[in-house]
């Protein structure tokens, strides 16, 4: 049958006989680039036969240790951080968004602890939760005789804004600027302006160290003015100095300069490049609908208006989406609640590559140093006041003066690296197998021909030992029989 010519086949071509195996062994053991095999099989004495022996497996060992460690350590994900400074002629200035400690104008605040309730709960900083069911009853009152408030365009027609009055100088570079170079943003402090923003065709540079922008408000607290009994006690600029393309961040980042100050800001310019995961903890694939680079904090806002959208039907204004907007009672009876829960059962976490926004691959930050000295002397009072036809009290009490400048003309990069590449590893290994082995490519091709020539000879002479195939039909008159096909075999 089909099996016993198989058998055939496989004894007269592709088996050899004992002494070619044994022939074969000895000639791949003598002539191998693996070190100290030779020694092995070629030498008469026994006692250097076995020093040899143990020579190779003790070599052999200490590779074999010393790969896996370097394995072991590869997949560890090791990293590496480098710092370099690099020096430019020119520097992109950062964007600077700036806000009033006192949100709302005074005229407009009929009620006081209902605004900035509301303006509380949009904003998702409010900490007391418990002051819910204090106002709920004051808050239906409110909306009994105002059906169609929107928070929104209160704060926009009646929060801080911008203009001569309020900017009494900017200049950038020793250019005036205007408050019509400032773009407008809501944040959780209201009407913010921000300067030099994203939308400019052209991104402001400084070419000279100690120079940038300049400018003097008036943050005029007879006309702005927050409620003291819910925690609004300061008064001056509040700022932060963010990216061009990132929202402008204030929790833990703004800095404060009070009124009848002279703040000096110092900055530099730090690009922090981080490896994706397993080495890092950034995931390059994520992109964002709403922004154009992605950001941890723009990630949160997106991760925060997806839940309150699903949840509510509606998005507040301050959040990025194109839904409709939150109407008060949504504000009050799901919106309140939402950020509560979201903040409570951690929906929208930040940080390691499995959370729901981790840290971006490449970020840049704006390290400041700040100074304050009062806002001008007895005589500068009084060329001030003149200037302004102001009273120095008023100056005191109203002025703030703020100079953000690059401390020098260069940038810091932070580059978190590979401690070990797929290159260092193939390195490692080589040079592991050099050392003890003397081992190369070649020797572990050999060695790979070696076994794959072994591994046919076993399978052959499997095959061969293999049960005979069932013979279902009759055979023919020409056809041997099995006995004669076994007689037949048994004399080969």
């Amino acid at each position: 049958g089909l099996l016993e010519k198989t058998r055939l086949y496989l004894i007269k071509k592709l088996l050899p006989r004992v002494e070619e195996r044994k022939k074969y062994h000895q000639e791949f053991a003598s002539s191998t680039s693996f070190h100290g095999v030779h020694n092995i099989v070629q030498t008469q004495s026994k006692t250097r036969r076995a020093l040899w022996l143990l020579v190779v497996m003790g070599s052999l060992a200490i590779v074999i240790w010393q790969i896996c460690n370097r394995f072991i350590y590869y997949f560890s994900w090791p990293t590496t951080t480098s710092v370099y400074v690099q020096y430019v002629e020119n520097v992109e200035f950062p964007a600077v968004t700036f806000c009033n400690l006192n949100r709302f104008q005074a005229h407009a605040v009929t009620n006081l602890q209902i605004i900035f309730f509301l303006w509380s709960i949009v904003s998702g900083v409010l900490q007391e939760i418990s002051m819910k069911d204090n106002f709920s009853q004051e808050l239906n009152d409110f909306l009994l005789g105002n059906q169609n408030f929107s928070i929104k365009e209160f704060t926009r027609e009646n929060g801080f804004y911008l203009n001569s009055s309020t900017l009494l100088e900017c200049e950038f570079f020793g250019k005036p600027c205007y408050p019509e170079d400032f773009e407008h943003v809501f944040t959780e402090y209201g009407n913010c302006f921000t300067f030099n923003h994203n939308d400019l065709p052209v991104k402001r540079r400084v070419s000279v160290s100690g120079r940038g922008l300049s400018l003097l408000f008036d943050v005029n607290q007879a006309q702005f003015t927050d409620d003291p009994s819910l925690g609004y006690i300061d008064a001056g600029i509040i700022y932060v100095v963010h990216s061009p393309k990132e929202l402008p961040r204030f929790d833990g980042l703004g800095l404060s300069t009070p009124v009848g100050m002279h703040a000096q800001v110092a900055i530099r310019q730090l690009k922090t490049i981080i490896q994706e995961y397993p080495w890092g903890e950034c995931k390059p694939d994520i992109k964002l609908r709403h922004h154009e680079i992605y950001s941890t904090y723009g990630c949160l806002q997106e991760c925060k208006a997806r839940y309150i959208q699903d949840w509510c039907g509606c998005l507040p204004f301050i959040l990025p989406g194109n839904a409709r907007e939150c109407d008060i009672q949504k504000f009050y009876s799901c919106v309140y609640p939402a950020i509560y829960e979201i903040e409570l059962e951690g929906l929208c976490t930040a940080g390691t590559h499995n959370s729901t926004c981790p840290v971006p691959c490449e970020e840049t930050d704006y390290p400041t140093t700040v100074t304050y000295s009062s806002f001008a002397g007895e005589k500068a009072i009084k060329f001030i006041s003149a200037k302004l036809k102001r009273s120095p009290e008023y100056i005191r009490q109203n002025l703030v003066h703020i100079d953000i400048k690059y401390h020098d003309l260069n940038y810091k990069m932070t580059q978190q690296q590979k401690a070990l590449t797929v290159a260092d590893l193939l390195a490692d290994v080589g040079g592991q197998l050099g050392l003890f082995c003397g081992a190369s490519m070649i020797t572990i091709i050999e060695l790979l021909e070696y076994i794959f020539t072994n591994f046919c000879w076993m399978c052959i002479f499997l095959l061969l030992k293999a049960p005979e195939m069932p013979q279902w039909n009759i055979p023919s008159q020409n056809q041997p029989t099995q006995k004669e096909e076994k007689k037949g075999i048994q004399e080969c």
